[in-house]
Formats: structure tokens, sequence, C-alpha cells
């Protein structure tokens, strides 16, 4: 089935929907064959507004496999879970929720086409109520307490209502997504469907036949009525209205709706959500990318009076810079393989490689420090080794092993490993404070600065872990904290 069928098929099930015809949307949304997350959501819905929760559980389950960062999926098989009285399950599904959420206070998927705010203090709501389902009342308050602190307004008053209940160990109504909200397909794809009649209807002149309606001749005028004054921008070029930003970090995406870009990439921003997520077109092809990982563009004029410049014009611009960028890059790759630099090349492997040029029989200081620089990481948070001729393992560089490092240099090339000091701390530890400050790179990191307290909530790899500093959750690397002693409080 082609994306057009899709298209088609989704938005007719949509429009049953608002016609009150659940049934028919249901049975369209089945016969789609190539279903993505965003249709296996709706499909959920509209079973679970029917009371079918076995069949709304495998379509969340489906939604979520093809993706897992779909928190309003999570949200809803948490619904449908408690429905079922499947307390432990449903209580995992929304702590889930709750973690795709990152720190942030809700997530708008207007953007991706459902009129939906999911709020971080109503998906706190239901955790509570799912652990006093279970009997965990302290836990259930602790919860409601957090989530009376992340109320945005005055609207959520069923937080003060349910924190009174679990005072009072009772329960209280389950938040669920209003019956009838689903995920539309894209407007401007929709609009596209829709069939044009380019060249108007022909109109009779002058002909022999008295009364004819069917032959003729027309002079080259138009043939329509109300002719614009200025020429009509094509509506494949609509799109390009957006703002036009520079892109300053790379970015991989993790989902079907997000965008790669590369720094120095030049995007036309088209809608900014209050999640921080933009809508954005490059290289005729739309997505999102984090707004934080761009910067508005000025387009300089020529002249000292403001130039009108068409949308299509400076799409145009942007693709030709955008295509001067990648083949200045693809040259530089290139041409470095031949230049004859000074220095020996030490390239480093850390979670990225990266190659720095050093003097040959430099101290181990200066190579540290050279590498902490490009990093833009403390240098006795690095530890540093390096293969050793007839030894298996690599030997951790320090400075008796200088001489033996140089030695080892082949055709000007020198090959170093880099790692993180880990930080040292047991189950126990659930708090560490900040030895240096910390900016975040990604929407995933976790800000903090020096002397700050962080609550540990789980170790996600040897070099970093997941914490809770000044009401906000993220990553970070390990090796910018220490374990705190136990008779210190978290601020």
């Amino acid at each position: 089935m082609s994306f057009v069928s899709t298209l088609r098929q989704w938005d007719e099930a949509v429009a049953c929907v608002e016609q009150r015809d659940p049934a028919s949307a249901l049975r369209i949304f089945l016969n789609i064959e190539e279903k993505n997350s965003k249709i296996f959501f709706n499909i959920g819905c509209l079973y679970l507004n029917n009371s079918e929760l076995d069949e709304a559980e495998k379509a969340f389950d489906r939604s979520i496999g093809k993706d897992e960062h779909l928190a309003a999926a999570f949200f809803q098989r948490g619904v449908t879970f408690y429905k079922k009285e499947r307390f432990e399950e449903s209580l995992l599904d929304f702590q889930q929720a709750f973690k795709q959420l990152r720190g942030n206070q809700l997530i708008d998927y207007k953007p991706l086409g459902l009129r939906y705010k999911l709020y971080a203090c109503e998906v706190l709501h239901n955790i509570g109520l799912v652990q006093a389902q279970l009997g965990k009342w302290e836990k259930a308050q602790e919860n409601l307490l957090t989530a009376l602190s992340l109320r945005a307004d005055a609207k959520f008053s069923h937080i003060d209502h349910a924190l009174d209940a679990i005072l009072k160990q009772k329960l209280f109504p389950l938040v669920e997504i209003r019956a009838g909200l689903l995920f539309k397909p894209n407007k401007h794809y929709v609009a596209e469907l829709e069939k044009r009649d380019y060249l108007g209807k022909a109109k009779v002149v002058s002909s022999i036949v008295p009364a004819d309606e069917f032959s003729g001749f027309a002079p080259l005028q138009p043939q329509v009525d109300n002719v614009p004054s200025t020429p009509k921008v094509p509506e494949v070029l609509r799109v390009f209205e957006g703002e036009p930003h520079t892109v300053l970090y790379e970015f991989y995406p993790e989902t079907k709706e997000e965008l790669a870009v590369l720094p120095g990439n030049i995007v036309f921003v088209l809608q900014k959500g209050a999640d921080n997520w933009a809508s954005v077109v490059f290289n005729e092809k739309r997505g999102l990318v984090p707004y934080n990982f761009l910067e508005p563009l000025d387009i300089v004029t020529m002249t000292s009076k403001p130039m009108q410049i068409q949308p299509h014009y400076v799409y145009c611009i942007m693709v030709i810079i955008n295509k001067i960028i990648s083949q200045a890059l693809l040259y530089s790759s290139q041409t470095n393989n031949i230049r004859d630099f000074s220095g020996c090349i030490v390239k480093v492997h850390f979670r990225f490689t990266i190659a720095v040029r050093i003097a040959h029989g430099q101290s181990y200081g200066i190579i540290l420090q050279t590498i902490s620089s490009k990093l833009k990481l403390p240098a006795s948070a690095l530890t540093l080794c390096y293969a050793k001729e007839g030894v298996e393992e690599r030997v951790n560089l320090e400075e008796s092993e200088m001489e033996a490092v140089w030695n080892s240099v082949k055709d000007n090339r020198l090959a170093l490993w880099c790692s993180l000091t880990e930080v040292k701390y047991n189950s126990l530890t659930h708090l560490l404070v900040a030895l240096y400050s910390y900016a975040s790179s990604t929407p995933e990191d976790l800000d903090f600065e020096q002397g700050n307290i962080i609550t540990v909530l789980s170790k996600v790899n040897d070099e970093w872990l997941e914490g809770q500093c000044n009401g906000k959750v993220g990553i970070f690397p390990s090796s910018f904290v220490k374990a705190l002693n136990g008779d210190q409080q978290c601020e």
C-alpha cells in the first residue's frame, strides 16, 4: 500500500470519529496495511473507549513497538492495565510514561497531530492511585505531593482532592485521555490529496452553431474568475515560509518523526512546540528537531533598504549553501589524509573518536591536558591507556611509560584509549555532590552547578548516571560527582 493510500484512509477514519461513528473508524484503521505507531495508538484508544481491553492492550503494544519513546502510548496502556486490575503492570507503564517526560512538566503532542498535553503531574496522580490500590499509601502520598509541586495551574484541582483521599486511605478517580482524541495525519499532506483544476473551464467565444457549448476558441487570456494580481506561490513551496535557522549540534533521530541534522546545516522552522521541539524542513524533508540545537539565522541583504525575498528563493539559496557546506566537509575529510602536519597525530578512542596533534616526545601531563581540552572534560576524570607491544591487555598511560609510548609510534601515528574514572558508590549511596558544573548538550542531560546535591535514580552504564537535581531529571557523567557523606542533607 502506498503512502498516499495510507494517508487517505487515515484521514477518512479520523473524519468518522468526528462524525461520531467510531465503528466505521475502527474498521478503516484495521484495513490499513502499513500502520505506524500513531495509527496503532488510535486503534488502541478506540478499543479502550469501547471497553475491549484485550484488543486495546495488543494495539498499544504494537504502538510502543513502533516507537518506544511515545509516552502517551505508555500512559494509555497503563490505563488499560488498571481497568484490567493488573496494577503492577499499570504502575510500570505509568512510571515509564513519566520517565519519557525527561524532567519536563508536559509534552504537547499538537505538532504531531494529537490535540493533547500529557502533564507530569497527572502521570504522578495515576502513579499514586495505582500505589494506593497496592496498599502503598506512603508512596502514593509522596507521588501526589510531587504532583502538587509540578502542578501548572489551578485547573488540576483533582490532585488536591486525590491527596485528601489518600490521607483518609480512600481511592480516587483515574485520569484518562478524553474519548475521541486521536492522532491526525499531517494537514499539509492531506491538502495535497485534493484534486485541483489548474486549467479552468473552457468558454465559447465564437461559433457557427447557435447556442454552441462545446466548440469555439478563446484569446490568450485568463480563463478563471478573480485572477490574483501577483503570481501564486506553488503549494509545494508553502512549507518553506518558516524562519531559517542554523544547526549548532549534531542530532540523530530516534523515531520516524525526527530528522537527522549536522552542525552548519540550515533548516526552516515551521513551528515551535511548548515541549522545546521544533517542526523543521531540511533537504525537502520534514521532521522534529530539539529547538535548543538551533540558532536563528539573519539573512544579510545587499542594499540598505529591506528587500522582500520570496520564500522559494530563500529556500534555493539555503539548498545551495547546504550543498557547499557538504562539499567542503567532504573535501576537508579527503585532504586531511594527505596534508603534512608537524607533530604526531594522536587518535583517541573515547565514546567517540577524536584526533589531536602533539609534538613528539611531550610529557604525560601535556598529552592529558590536550585531550582534556579537546573533550571539554576535567583531566582528573580521565584515564588514558595504550596498546603496549608484547602485552595482551592495554597499559595505563603514566610518566614512566612515556619513553615506550613514543618508541611505539609508527608513520607518525599513535593510538590511545580514554575512559572516565568511575564513581565508587554502593546500593545504599543515593546522594552525590557535584565536583564540577555541567551544562547539558542534549535534552536528556541534567544541568547542575558545582556543589549541587544530586539524587541518584539509576546507573545507565559505567560512565553515565541518571539523577534528579533542582526538580529536574536527566543523565550526567559519573566523573563529575562524588559520594556524599550520610550526615549531609539534599537541598
